[in-house]
């Protein structure tokens, strides 16, 4: 008897309609999982442990394709393992999201004409947390619409309490180990959000500009430097060129005026120069641009702000008080007046960052920052890849991993808001700085103050693999789930999330990294493989396509493109075809158990078998096999192409056809085939559930009547195969093909019965007579039958009588039609081919395009001649 199949379920019609309808199941069963407490997990199981952690969303955000791509593999590995008999944890959580949050909440403010510094510092973060409450999180309610596995009961905020004190205490142990420290240094910086942010959060995007070339110095003493931002000329410290140079051998070391101000600066030589790019001379701004402080570093150069955190100009004269823009344009003409504009080169197209949140144009700037060293933490990272304790999928992408970690600069951690883990430094009167952890007092008294900047959102969730287990604490889920199974997650964040959690894992756990397998997967694109996005008119709301084919539908879409890391095209058709497959799902079990299809008792032995039975057995266990390797490779494309193909080819197609054949005669060759019939949809049902888990769901209680699929056994390869079987069956179906396609080459409608001879005797063909005319509408031949086509198939004859059913004369006159338009079409594409003039002269498209049609016009010619032979004599 199957496994989790106790019972005959009741009559089929009570508990099957006619059609699926995806909203009214997806909803209450989804509750009834989650009541029943199917996607919880127990630290203290003793059963294997398989852990993943969901890519925690952010509070502001909402459900778009690629969470419901992305949820769609994590559940699917993560439901298949919980059939597989794990422990099994898939952890669920929100990001804080510190600058979205804050900006949306200070938006909120601007409505009723405030701003956070009106509220102050403690009641504008309480007013982001009763906006949490209130409006955040609504991805948690769209993560149930798509039918996602997670252990509600655990769910974490990366500021909640708990999240927090790892917070707190890693932080105190990176400063305590050196790791931790407080420098000036460039950072992006937003002049809008007011802040720090992170390269992730800095989008790259070409804008019209200016380059505009201008000298400095005098006489013997110029040189012509170029610039996209002549604002920051008011803050240069030297011009920088390359110290094999022969041009400006002479100016090295000398002091050239700096025009529009009162200062001289030196020429300094350094390799960082490219001298066949422009000029071979560049400005030097330390304070404003990261290599220009690299530059300044090693030649000892001053750094001179002029810009405020509102990027308005600061320095002493005529451009104080002006926006960088404005103050680009004045600089610009007076360096025009004096004579010094030697090109000006508009629009000049290049590459600017822009603040991912409010697309400010980023602003490179000298700061007071906490960072945090990560040459040890990113050796660490590397080594645990390279020595193989994880694995990255595909392996390709670990050279872009290592190109990554190995070349990490130290990271800026501070950010200028108020929403998000303050940071645990107090400043005391006399110059002092305390670290405070966790368990201890901050420093009290007159003239003692807390920093006042966050930690960068990437800090708290750089520690989600073991913060959401309770860490620090040593809890029983810490040692039962950590290390991660595997994390699956997008190859566009393998640089900064995966990262930093590699960093911090090995650093907090010991050197045991948080996860032994990182699975990474490409974006979602339309159907063209154009990236989705408002402003291009292409972006898709998941639910819109949930809500019209059901969240099945969808899933399979996405896990049917989901090759390892490969970008996804999409489109509506694609949903469109996967509804179709549910439907089919569906309609064949419903046909199965109007026709006593039954999960009851062990398998009739396979001497009791047909060989359409083996034939379908030897397949199914071929496909367990087949998806299992898929699933162990991260190969959701194929496991779900391999399943999609079985069920509605093979199972569906073939199986259930050439059943009814054995149905309608009754019998013990009737009972064994619903007992295979059973067993097939039993464990193909089993094999679709983590893909597709409502209609299975469904489908699979009603067959077997087992409580639930979702914790039913995963199927097992019993190693039953039957090669003679799939031969004889494989032979079956290439005489049915080409019976059918003769059918429709003498156009005869599908239902349309034919009278006609078979001669079986001696051929594998034998046995199946019955279900051949069944399958194929051939009825007896009578008394007046008459051979107008015989088809010669598999050392087997099928002699057909047309004359009752088609105008032969007609249909020869037809098809000699045709055949005279395609020795035209291939007469035509000939001698163009033949041209040697045309061929020299025509693009290769055009020629392509004739060679196709060559090779069309002969594949017509063959096919029509087949077709007239065929046919009886007129």
């Amino acid at each position: 008897m199957t496994e989790n199949a106790q019972q005959q379920p009741p009559a089929p019609d009570s508990e099957l309609p006619t059609q699926y309808a995806p909203a009214d199941v997806e909803g209450p069963l989804y509750e009834r999982w989650v009541e029943r407490g199917y996607f919880e997990a127990d630290a203290k199981s003793d059963k294997p442990p398989y852990t993943v952690v969901i890519p925690p969303p952010n509070v502001t955000g909402s459900l778009h394709l690629g969470h419901a791509f992305e949820h769609t593999l994590i559940d699917a590995l993560t439901r298949r393992k919980r059939m597989q008999g794990h422990e099994t944890l898939w952890q669920p959580g929100m990001d804080h999201a510190g600058i979205a949050t804050q900006n949306v909440v200070e938006r909120e403010l601007a409505k009723e004409g405030k701003s956070r510094h009106d509220l102050g510092r403690e009641a504008f973060v309480e007013r982001v947390w009763q906006w949490k409450a209130e409006s955040g999180g609504q991805i948690s309610g769209q993560m149930r619409r798509l039918g996602d596995g997670v252990a509600w009961s655990r769910e974490r905020f990366t500021m909640d309490e708990g999240l927090s004190q790892a917070v707190q205490t890693i932080f105190k142990k990176l400063y305590d180990d050196e790791l931790i420290y407080r420098a000036e240094r460039i950072i992006n910086w937003c002049p809008r959000c007011l802040t720090a942010i992170s390269d992730i959060e800095v989008e790259y995007q070409d804008d019209d500009g200016e380059l505009v070339s201008m000298t400095y110095g005098d006489g013997d003493d110029t040189i012509v430097v170029a610039t996209t931002r002549a604002e920051t000329m008011l803050g240069d410290t030297a011009v920088a060129v390359h110290p094999d140079d022969e041009r400006y051998r002479h100016l090295v070391g000398k002091q050239i005026k700096l025009p529009l101000t009162d200062r001289s600066i030196p020429v300094v030589a350094d390799t960082h120069v490219d001298p066949e790019f422009g000029t071979g001379a560049v400005k030097v701004t330390p304070a404003h641009d990261p290599n220009d402080f690299e530059i300044g570093q090693r030649h000892d150069l001053p750094s001179i702000a002029v810009m405020d955190e509102h990027a308005v100009i600061t320095a002493h004269g005529p451009f104080q008080g002006l926006d960088r823009l404005e103050a680009r344009s004045a600089i610009v003409a007076a360096l025009r007046a004096e004579g010094r504009i030697v090109a000006e080169k508009r629009p000049y197209v290049h590459s600017v960052g822009h603040c991912s949140r409010c697309k400010t144009t980023i602003e490179p700037r000298l700061s007071m920052q906490w960072w945090v060293k990560v040459g040890p933490l990113a050796k660490a990272a590397g080594d645990a890849v390279r020595d193989g304790r994880v694995k990255i999928h595909p392996q390709e992408m670990e050279k872009r991993y290592f190109d990554w970690v190995d070349n990490l600069h130290d990271w800026c951690i501070s950010r200028q808001l108020w929403w998000g883990h303050r940071i645990p430094v107090w400043y005391g009167p006399n110059g002092e700085v305390v670290c405070v952890g966790p368990d201890e007092e901050p420093p009290a008294g007159e003239g003692w103050h807390q920093d006042t900047d966050v930690l960068d959102t990437w800090f708290s969730s750089g520690l989600w693999p073991f913060s959401t287990l309770g860490w620090p604490e040593q809890t029983d889920s810490l040692a039962k789930f950590y290390p991660n199974s595997v994390l699956v997650t997008g190859y566009d964040i393998l640089f900064f999330w995966v990262a930093r959690m590699m960093m911090f894992g090995l650093y907090a756990m010991d050197g045991t990294p948080p996860f032994h397998t990182i699975a990474l997967h490409g974006m979602v694109r339309d159907q063209f493989g154009k990236k989705m996005s408002k402003s291009f008119g292409n972006a898709v709301n998941p639910l819109d396509w949930m809500d019209k084919y059901g969240s099945d539908a969808l899933r399979f879409t996405l896990a049917r493109g989901a090759n390892p890391g490969v970008d996804v095209p999409i489109g509506e058709d694609w949903v469109q075809g996967s509804r179709n497959f549910a439907n089919k799902i569906w309609n064949a079990t419903r046909f199965a158990l109007m026709n006593g299809a039954t999960v009851d008792g062990p398998l009739p032995e396979p001497s009791r078998m047909s060989a359409t039975d083996r034939w379908i057995l030897s397949r199914l266990n071929s496909v367990v096999a087949e998806v299992d390797a898929h699933y162990e490779d991260f190969q959701f494309a194929k496991l779900s192409d391999a399943l999609f193909h079985f069920a509605w080819d093979e199972v569906f197609d073939w199986y259930v056809e050439l059943s009814k054949t054995t149905f309608q005669a009754g019998g013990e060759a009737a009972e064994v085939s619903q007992r295979v019939l059973g067993e097939v949809l039993d464990v193909t049902l089993r094999l679709l559930h983590p893909v597709v888990p409502f209609v299975t769901e469904t489908l699979w209680t009603t067959l077997t009547g087992g409580e639930s699929v979702v914790i039913a056994e995963w199927p097992v390869d019993s190693g039953f195969r039957d090669q003679a079987a799939e031969r004889e069956i494989e032979t079956l179906q290439s005489v049915i093909t080409e019976v059918r396609r003769f059918r429709a080459d003498q156009g005869l409608q599908p239902g349309q019965r034919v009278p006609a001879r078979l001669t079986l005797d001696g051929t594998p063909l034998a046995p199946h007579e019955a279900a051949i005319r069944n399958l194929l509408r051939l009825q007896p031949e009578g008394g007046s039958f008459t051979t107008t086509a015989t088809l010669p198939v598999a050392g087997a004859e099928v002699a057909l009588d047309l004359s009752g059913t088609i105008d032969v004369a007609a249909e020869r006159k037809r098809l000699a039609k045709d055949l005279a338009a395609a020795e035209k079409e291939k007469a035509q594409a000939t001698a163009k081919l033949g041209n040697e003039a045309f061929l020299a002269k025509a693009p290769e498209n055009v020629v392509g395009k004739i060679r196709t049609r060559l090779a069309k016009a002969e594949e017509d010619i063959t096919r029509i001649q087949s077709q007239l032979e065929k046919l009886p004599p007129a």
